[in-house]
């Protein structure tokens, strides 16, 4: 984003909205991915005979994946297209969600 002769932000161009939507799109597919296998990853069991073991915190983890990490991704994508949004805004977005993949894997375990 350039800035105008005053400080302000000008307006966005082309190449800002492109690199946006890339960014949106890569949280997306990062919320998928941490929705889907943080779970199937956090309650395999390599050692047990079925490869599921125990689970301390079924429910929250269910939680985490089918609302927290949801909820996350949605205002993610919603920051990266507001006017003061943008790369900060993806870039707490894909920290958040690194985190709830560790939570989502120490519940596991």
């Amino acid at each position: 984003m350039t800035r105008g002769t005053n400080g302000t932000n000008a307006r966005r161009g082309f190449g800002d909205w492109v690199w946006f939507c890339v960014l949106a799109v890569m949280v997306m597919f990062a919320g998928l991915v941490i929705g889907v296998l943080g779970p199937l990853l956090a309650i395999s069991c390599s050692t047990c005979q079925d490869g599921v073991g125990d689970v301390r915190g079924g429910d929250t983890l269910l939680v985490l994946a089918q609302g927290v990490v949801p909820l996350v991704t949605l205002g993610t994508i919603l920051a990266i297209f507001l006017p003061k949004g943008g790369t900060r805004a993806a870039a707490v977005g894909f920290g958040v969600l690194v985190v709830l993949f560790v939570v989502m894997q120490v519940l596991g375990a």
